[in-house]
């Protein structure tokens, strides 16, 4: 990673279940996303927000959360932190220095964690459902590809059904701003 990060950074597809049922005594999202594989990157943001590790961690609130795997964050175009506009107005780099600075990279983390989490498991094919960070998505099954819209995102795996929903491991990210 580079100097300018700001400090608070520090199989075969199958579709998703309609039937898992867990146990209150059953592994939640929080204890699985860190430990799956190839999506660390994300993983790592989501615990940088406490309502969200929260929720995560909520067995009575069912969740999809769509982590894009580490090589879909790190070939964006900027990183998840850093919004166009703050760069034009505060000048590129400098746009995430002290502490208003950090609050705006907070901020547009935030909004780029939220776009990738879904407030409902399961979550039926061709249900179009609102992320928490606001885009509207759904998913359809392409021959044996599982494909969320918008976007044309391949869903690589459902890696984890835990009690409270499931982790899906995307090969791309959702709009997290429309630019």
């Amino acid at each position: 990673m580079n100097k300018f990060i700001p400090d608070i950074i520090k199989s075969k597809v199958t579709a998703p279940s309609e039937d898992f049922v867990g146990g209150a005594d059953q592994p939640v999202v929080s204890d699985v996303l860190p430990k799956t594989k190839g999506i660390n990157i994300f993983a790592q943001m989501t615990r940088d927000f406490d309502s969200i590790s929260s929720r995560l961690n909520d067995a009575s609130h069912n969740i999809t959360v769509l982590a894009p795997r580490n090589s879909a964050v790190q070939d964006l175009p900027r990183k998840p932190w850093e919004d166009p506009e703050d760069c034009a107005k505060f000048g590129g780099v400098h746009a995430y220095e002290g502490s208003d600075g950090q609050e705006r990279a907070r901020r547009n983390l935030r909004r780029f964690v939220e776009a990738h989490i879904v407030p409902v498991s399961p979550w039926r094919e061709g249900e179009e459902v609102e992320s928490l960070g606001g885009e509207k998505l759904k998913w359809s099954k392409e021959g044996d590809k599982v494909i969320l819209q918008p976007g044309n995102i391949e869903v690589d795996t459902v890696a984890e059904k835990v009690a409270n929903g499931e982790v899906w491991v995307l090969n791309g990210v959702i709009n997290y701003r429309s630019d």
